[in-house]
């Protein structure tokens, strides 16, 4: 398939279509995406919405953990990046939104002109941890509320939707993670996310309590939130299945045995067969498009 030179979608009828799939009743599956290529393999296997993955950026851009070491601009421009690259609506990983509700209006804004479909925001203190990680420090509710009226206000009528995420399930427990979200929905937030339940039941739970709010369920392998398939989570409630980080560690197992092999054997021509083969990487990126646009004004 030869795609177009260019996204068709504004971002208005991208954050459209995120609403449509969000109101279907169908559990979307959202694949977490840390560059073009990945958000091109996304784009081939069919899937209608990707993740801009926080965790994702700050290890495959820059080598780094996620532990709140990547900044507002590198991260808008990363989105932008991405958004430039694709018609599907962008789900970004805004970690904490970089301050206080000021911050957060700013970050919206600026998020909304790179063409961000949703921005999710969590109630960590600003050197935030991955939701799965230990030792996590939390805001206070109300200020989270103030944080998400904030982001409410900065996008206006036709900005990207709010994920309200909270990491409460891990320093106080459910029953105050849950009550976080219900404060969150009040405030304005379209989409809630409970920070890594422990098990199915507590996933049961917060399907039930919060049921009447699109939620977000993800799904990190080998971490504290059991590994249930799509059709699982959608039997619970959940909207958006997301697998933020499956295609990242994928592709580096894949290229830690390639590279395995070329220092063992000093050659690549035994393993070709599992390469992507050279045309299909050019169709991948756009190459044919791009030729034929080319060669349009090319003939004048």
């Amino acid at each position: 398939m030869t795609r177009a030179v260019l996204p068709g979608r504004s971002a208005g009828e991208r954050r459209a279509r995120l609403r449509e799939l969000l109101a279907s009743g169908n559990t979307v599956i959202a694949p977490g995406v840390t560059d073009a290529a990945g958000l091109r393999l996304v784009e081939e296997a069919g899937f209608e919405v990707a993740y801009v993955t926080g965790a994702g950026l700050a290890n495959a851009q820059f080598g780094l953990p996620d532990i709140g070491l990547i900044s507002q601009r590198e991260v808008v421009e990363h989105v932008w990046r991405l958004a430039s690259a694709t018609d599907l609506p962008l789900i970004v990983d805004a970690d904490t939104g970089y301050g206080g509700p000021l911050p957060v209006m700013r970050t919206v804004r600026m998020l909304a002109d790179a063409g961000a479909a949703a921005v999710q925001l969590e109630d960590q203190v600003l050197e935030k941890r991955c939701g799965h990680f230990d030792g996590h420090k939390l805001i206070g509710g109300d200020e989270m509320c103030r944080k998400i009226e904030a982001a409410v206000d900065a996008r206006g009528d036709d900005g990207p939707l709010i994920v309200a995420r909270t990491d409460a399930r891990g320093v106080y427990g459910l029953e105050d993670a849950i009550a976080r979200a219900k404060s969150y929905a009040e405030a304005g937030a379209d989409v809630l996310f409970v920070e890594a339940p422990r098990s199915v039941e507590e996933m049961r739970v917060i399907g039930a309590e919060l049921a009447g709010t699109p939620l977000l369920a993800n799904i990190v392998e080998g971490g504290k939130t059991p590994e249930l398939s799509v059709a699982e989570l959608k039997e619970l409630g959940f909207t958006i299945a997301l697998f933020a980080n499956y295609l990242m560690r994928s592709m580096l197992q894949a290229g830690r045995e390639a590279l395995a092999h070329l220092a063992a054997k000093g050659e690549t021509s035994s393993r070709t067969d599992r390469l992507l083969p050279w045309a299909e990487r050019q169709t991948l990126f756009g190459l044919p498009a791009y030729a034929d646009l080319e060669q349009r004004y090319v003939d004048g």
